[in-house]
């Protein structure tokens, strides 16, 4: 039996998830078109490609207790806590307000994939939104 503690923990008949679900966590985290592999304080994270920003869209900074963390909008986030509790939910404090959210590793294949693009594609929007939004300055102070 598998359990999400109340301290955040993933537990499963004692033990933390198996590394065979944080290797499908990355393998599903890469297999996103422009997602590239770095570390972030010394996890493993994965973010949009250089030419897009480099922003983290993703992170196993718990995968050692089986959590991936997503980079999401607080909309996102609402939806996904409130569709799959089971899988998902708020990372504490700030962060978390900010659409920080953890997932389990062990959630079904096309859960995590889902997530993983819903992820991918909000900091891409995001990073998009801050480029035309310095483009428009740039614009405006050479005027």
């Amino acid at each position: 039996m598998i359990a999400v503690m109340e301290d955040g923990m993933v537990r499963g008949a004692g033990e933390v998830m198996g590394s065979h679900d944080v290797r499908a966590y990355r393998r599903l985290a890469l297999s996103i078109p422009g997602a590239v592999e770095g570390s972030h304080m010394g996890a493993p994270d994965f973010r949009v490609g250089k030419a897009m920003g480099g922003k983290i869209f993703a992170t196993l900074a718990y995968g050692h207790k089986g959590l991936g963390t997503l980079m999401l909008s607080p909309e996102q986030q609402a939806m996904f806590v409130a569709e799959a509790p089971k899988y998902f939910s708020v990372v504490a404090g700030g962060w978390g307000k900010s659409g920080a959210t953890l997932v389990r590793v062990d959630a079904p294949e096309n859960v995590l994939a889902g997530a993983l693009s819903t992820a991918f594609q909000a900091v891409v929007a995001k990073q998009a939104v801050k480029k035309s939004v310095g483009t428009k300055s740039t614009a405006k102070k050479k005027a």
